[in-house]
């Protein structure tokens, strides 16, 4: 009997931490399967997924620059991967057709209220960006009921845009979009979901809108504090965190649809934040 077949697909894929938490789960959950990495040529996506499923594959995590179009090969898409627009979990669902879901919201909020105890019901939360990261996350954010959750962006119209798809999930939330410049007040909680930190760099924003109990979170991760919440602690505001526990709570949760068992994550987490992996 061998083993069931899963796979992360991107382009670059050699840094994924993917195969080492997926096989932490297997192990776990005594789950028979194996977990391998997969760089599809940036021209040869969709022959990657056929191919991979032709052979027998059950499911595939995917990242960048590849989510909008898993989400456009899919055949059929949970409610949450259509509002995304990006996927990053593929599998064939019970009539064999490709389906498309998206985890990273999910990630993200259990990060932020299971891990890290930070209630978002009647927050002010500004996220900046207006890419498919930030796409992906709205509508688990706006689940949570903040009070006002403000996407800024460099191009402020993408941030508009991005309120009005929005708008319908909002409920008493005050959802708006704007540029980097016009953003007001003080936050509980300032999300980055720029890939600015990957440069070192930082969304120009205001030191104002942080005060002495603002947090910040930066959907990317480092072995050191990223530079964007090295800039919210610098402004007086607390200790942030990176986007490890995301990482690994996105990949719980593709684990949970396909092997129907949700594998415990605190571990996994302490072992990526202790330098395994």
């Amino acid at each position: 009997m061998t083993d069931d077949l899963y796979a992360v697909v991107g382009n670059p894929i050699s840094h994924s931490k993917s195969p080492w938490i997926h096989s932490h789960f297997a192990r776990q959950t005594d789950q028979a399967m194996e977990y391998t990495a997969i760089q599809a040529p940036l021209a040869g996506f969709e022959d990657t997924v056929t191919g991979f499923f032709d052979r027998g594959g059950k499911g595939l995590n995917v990242t960048v620059p590849f989510k909008e179009q898993a989400w456009k090969m899919a055949r059929r898409r949970t409610p949450r991967a259509e509002k995304a627009g990006a996927a990053n979990t593929l599998f064939l669902d019970s009539e064999g057709l490709l389906t498309a879901d998206n985890t990273d919201g999910k990630g993200l909020v259990v990060d932020l209220t299971i891990n890290s105890g930070f209630a978002l019901t009647d927050r002010r939360v500004l996220i900046l960006g207006a890419g498919g990261a930030v796409r992906g996350v709205l509508g688990p954010l706006l689940a949570e009921h903040p009070r006002a959750l403000v996407i800024a962006n460099r191009t402020p119209d993408k941030a508009r845009s991005l309120a009005e798809l929005f708008a319908s999930e909002a409920g008493a939330t005050e959802l708006s979009g704007c540029g980097f410049d016009g953003i007001e007040g003080e936050f509980d909680l300032i999300i980055n979901g720029t890939s600015a930190s990957l440069q070192g760099d930082l969304p120009p924003i205001s030191p104002s809108l942080v005060g002495p109990e603002t947090r910040g979170y930066d959907m990317m991760y480092s072995h050191e504090v990223t530079p964007f919440n090295r800039w919210v602690l610098d402004q007086g505001g607390r200790l942030g965190t990176d986007g490890v526990g995301m990482l690994v709570e996105q990949a719980a949760e593709s684990f949970a649809i396909w092997r129907g068992v949700h594998p415990e994550t605190a571990p996994v987490i302490a072992a990526l934040r202790s330098g395994a992996g």
